[in-house]
């Protein structure tokens, strides 16, 4: 693949010939040999045979002998004519530098229409035009002064809007001191190019001008026409790319619409251009915007309030922030940014809550613990065999001890005939826990329990199916699903 050097000096090269040659109508009239010519007529003085021809040179290199130098103008005023048919619009001149001799001869041999055929031949016509010189190096040229100055806008504006650039404008004409961001506001600061850009005066043949369009599109990609490759049996994303000297993420960039998941197509045409831009655009901006400050949740322990209790003591809100950022954009994409400097405008305030640590042996915490050891749920509560089961049921636990679910007073113990054997525990602060089908219990009515503490066993007493326990959880007097709670 040609680098973008490469591409520069390929094109130069093409129109070498044609920038090295000066404007047309350039013709030297040498004398030399004329003193010897006009010596040897005076011995011949009044013989009626002398003539005058032209010896006709190109880049030093002989062409020929004319019998009249004006069929030189003649030739190029038709070559010039020739081609202001089919270029309209351009002034065009010819490039090839011509030296005429002019000799006496005493006979004339000349064969004007040889030479005026193979002087046809050499002729060339050049158009004076508008050379994009980019770092020194001519890449294309253009019409006139009016379409390289509307080529350079359209490629700015690929990466900044019209508005922002008359603005910027306006701004660098203005000899009044730049005034400060406002809040959410963006303005475009500063446009630098990749590469120094500047217009040449030049010649080129006028097939070379570029059309504004053109131009952007060689500008932009470094080539006129995109390569494309069709898909063979067998093809993968990354075989094309190597193929073609690139990584799959180049490949993919240039195809839009596919990703490395993209199943081909057998004859399907993928873009395989490498593109190298001549040069790219980079516009710098400065913005500026409020944001919040985002409050702080902080807690504050008390023990002089139950544990499981919490209050919000101060709510929370968000402070503020002015935010200058720096923005670079290519082609239109961000491609960095930074904070240039920031103000605190106001301060958060953090929400504060207090959370109770004070525990008493009666009191629960609101925090309920697994009550056996290990096992699943076997049956969740809702609706089951035409009736609503009110907790869950808790099977296969690794031993059949059962323990107080979170700190209470036992407030009941006995037999019950749906329930079996059964335990409640009154937490006071708004919950009581149930226990049923034990095969024996361990408390006694009015026994103050810690949480974790073992009251007694699983079994399967009362309206049960198999070993196993049903616990219920009750909140303000309501059974709540016991899931909701359990940690």
């Amino acid at each position: 693949m040609f680098s973008k050097k490469q591409k520069l000096k390929e094109q130069q090269n093409r129109s070498t010939l044609y920038r090295n040659i000066r404007k047309v109508g350039v013709i030297s009239i040498l004398f030399a040999g004329i003193g010897i010519s006009s010596g040897f007529a005076l011995e011949k003085e009044g013989d009626s045979t002398i003539h005058t021809v032209y010896h006709v040179y190109s880049d030093n290199e002989y062409v020929g002998m004319l019998s009249d130098d004006k069929k030189i103008d003649q030739l190029t005023k038709e070559e010039l004519e020739k081609a202001a048919s089919e270029y309209k619009d351009l002034p065009l001149t010819i490039g090839t530098e011509l030296s005429v001799v002019p000799e006496n001869v005493f006979s004339v041999g000349t064969d004007d229409e040889r030479v005026l055929g193979k002087l046809q031949d050499l002729l060339t016509v050049e158009a004076e035009a508008i050379g994009v010189q980019i770092d020194e190096e001519t890449a294309l040229y253009v019409k006139d002064m009016a379409e390289y100055e509307e080529v350079i806008q359209e490629l700015v504006l690929q990466t900044v809007t019209e508005k922002e650039l008359t603005e910027f404008e306006a701004r660098q004409q203005s000899t009044e001191a730049l005034p400060p961001l406002k809040e959410n506001e963006t303005r475009l600061t500063n446009i630098q190019f990749s590469a120094d850009i500047q217009a040449t005066e030049g010649q080129t043949p006028p097939e070379e001008i570029r059309s504004v369009e053109e131009a952007l599109t060689l500008l932009n990609k470094g080539t006129l026409e995109e390569k494309k490759y069709a898909v063979q049996e067998g093809d993968v994303l990354g075989k094309i790319a190597s193929a073609h000297n690139m990584s799959t993420a180049q490949l993919l960039e240039i195809n839009p619409g596919m990703t490395e998941n993209t199943v081909l197509q057998i004859g399907q045409e993928l873009n395989v251009t490498t593109l190298e831009p001549y040069v790219e655009v980079e516009a710098h901006y400065e913005s500026k915007e409020i944001t919040p400050i985002q409050f702080k949740k902080l807690t504050e322990k008390d023990e002089s309030v139950f544990k499981g209790e919490k209050r919000v003591k101060q709510k929370g809100t968000n402070g503020k922030k002015s935010v200058t950022h720096l923005v670079r954009k290519k082609n239109g994409k961000v491609i960095g940014q930074s904070v240039a400097e920031e103000h605190v405008l106001s301060e958060p305030v953090h929400e504060v809550t207090v959370v109770g640590t004070k525990v008493i042996p009666s009191r629960g915490t609101g925090n309920f613990a697994w009550p056996a050891d290990g096992g699943y749920v076997s049956s969740q509560m809702g609706k089951r065999w035409g009736r609503v089961h009110q907790g869950i049921d808790i099977a296969r636990p690794s031993t059949r001890a059962i323990f107080a679910a979170d700190n209470g007073v036992v407030t009941n113990v006995g037999y019950h005939g749906t329930y079996g054997n059964r335990i409640i525990i009154t937490h006071n602060n708004g919950y009581k826990t149930l226990y049923a089908h034990l095969s024996s219990t361990n408390v006694k009515v009015g026994q103050t329990v810690p949480k974790g503490s073992k009251i007694g066993v699983m079994g399967s007493t009362g309206r049960s199916t198999g070993t196993h326990l049903h616990f219920e959880v009750f909140k303000n007097g309501s059974n709540i699903n016991p899931l909701s709670v359990l940690r």
